[in-house]
């Protein structure tokens, strides 16, 4: 690309960016982020505020660089570019800070990204796919780089967003945040979508999802079959799957299409499969699996919707909040079922069971599925998280914490 072309967008880029709200700070350690010398690596479902969360960080700085990549008037910018972009950046400030949104669209950018950190830049990137925290950074940036992973607001910037304190809990301010977790629970955090409560943009930002993140990027050629097996995922949200009944349901010639349609849609953050526990990677990988979605109000957008569809929304949450903490998670089935197994270094360190409400027509169900999985993974730890319910079960020599979904994600 030629100079003068590359420095006016760049220069518009930079005007737009550098005016642009910081917003709600989102939950993130930025000062440990800004003193260490790695790559800065913010990834990430698009519009759950990843360019707000750069902007957040060059607000913290003196000065920086700033080039986004999401920009048609980009899109011939190749990877020889970026030395002509480095002298731009130059010519404007001698700041070693440059940041760079969704990087990823440049193909060879991880060995540019290397050489200048190399030369001693502080270099903070985003991207909407997560290879880019798997091959592409794990081949050319090894020890290089620090990833931030992403997600809609959580329930406690929700409330940060809705400018309610939860410092002192009194029975209004509890009474506020009720309501305020009923709308959490089926409108999600996409924080575009509360600021305008416009369903067509999480429709949009689905669409945009499905084309240019995985249609374009992966070249799929059957489309509708593509966009019907989405679709059947999030309509059939936390329930039981596995590739030969999606096969044969939706008419693939084979799983192996199944497989790889379903990992596009975990790399670009839609949808994420869970594996039953085992402690044989081989039955992992053959037993079924379950599917959650990223935000339940992008699900409940462009899903089939059934009715007392609570507890499914319910224990989307709480999976997507555990995967917000950085959690390895499974889930348990022998005799009985629970929700999620969470493991820690190989060892299993927490079990969870959701249920909307516990109550006589589910109470030992949902406690003999705890217990169970308790005691045949070795571990006292385990909790119930409900909607609203607060108390303490004790069952023989255990005493099992129940946990309103409220106060647990609001930590």
């Amino acid at each position: 690309m030629e100079f003068l072309k590359i420095e006016e967008i760049l220069s518009d880029q930079r005007a737009v960016f550098g005016g642009k709200s910081p917003g709600i700070e989102r939950n993130i350690d930025f000062e440990t982020a800004l003193k260490h010398e790695r790559i800065v690596v913010v990834s990430g479902v698009r519009r759950a505020g990843k360019s707000t969360v750069l902007r957040q960080f060059a607000q913290k700085m003196d000065d920086w660089h700033y080039a986004n990549f999401d920009d048609e008037r980009l899109i011939n910018f190749t990877v020889d570019d970026f030395q002509t972009m480095m002298v731009i950046f130059h010519k404007r400030s001698l700041s070693k800070n440059i940041i760079i949104d969704e990087i990823q669209n440049v193909d060879g950018w991880e060995r540019f990204a290397r050489r200048i950190h190399d030369e001693g830049y502080k270099l903070f990137v985003s991207g909407s796919n997560a290879k880019m925290l798997s091959s592409e950074l794990g081949t050319h940036l090894t020890g290089r780089y620090a990833k931030i992973e992403l997600f809609p607001f959580s329930f406690k910037e929700f409330i940060n967003f809705k400018g309610l304190d939860l410092q002192t809990v009194t029975t209004a301010v509890k009474a506020q945040v009720l309501n305020y977790f009923d709308e959490y629970l089926l409108n999600g955090g996409f924080p575009e979508y509360l600021n305008f409560n416009d369903t067509e943009f999480l429709k949009r930002t689905y669409d945009d999802i499905l084309y240019r993140d995985i249609v374009s990027r992966y070249g799929i050629r059957n489309v509708k079959q593509f966009k019907q097996l989405s679709h059947y995922l999030f309509t059939n949200f936390t329930k039981d799957t596995n590739y030969s009944t999606l096969k044969d349901n939706l008419n693939f010639a084979n799983t192996t299409t199944v497989s790889n349609y379903i990992h596009y849609l975990e790399e670009s953050y839609l949808l994420f499969e869970v594996f039953q526990f085992d402690y044989s990677l081989k039955k992992q990988q053959s037993n079924q699996k379950k599917i959650y979605a990223i935000d339940n109000g992008l699900r409940n957008s462009i899903a089939f919707q059934f009715s007392k569809e609570y507890g499914n929304h319910l224990e989307n949450m709480i999976f997507i909040e555990l995967k917000r903490r950085g959690l390895d998670i499974y889930f348990y089935r022998s005799k009985k079922e629970c929700d999620f197994v969470i493991v820690d270094r190989e060892k299993v360190s927490k079990v969870i069971q959701v249920t909307y409400s516990l109550n006589d027509a589910n109470r030992v169900r949902e406690t003999n599925g705890l217990l169970e999985a308790m005691k045949e993974l070795r571990t006292d730890n385990g909790i119930i998280i409900t909607a609203h319910q607060d108390e303490t079960l004790r069952i023989d020599d255990k005493e099992i914490p129940v946990i309103s979904a409220w106060r647990w994600l609001a930590g």
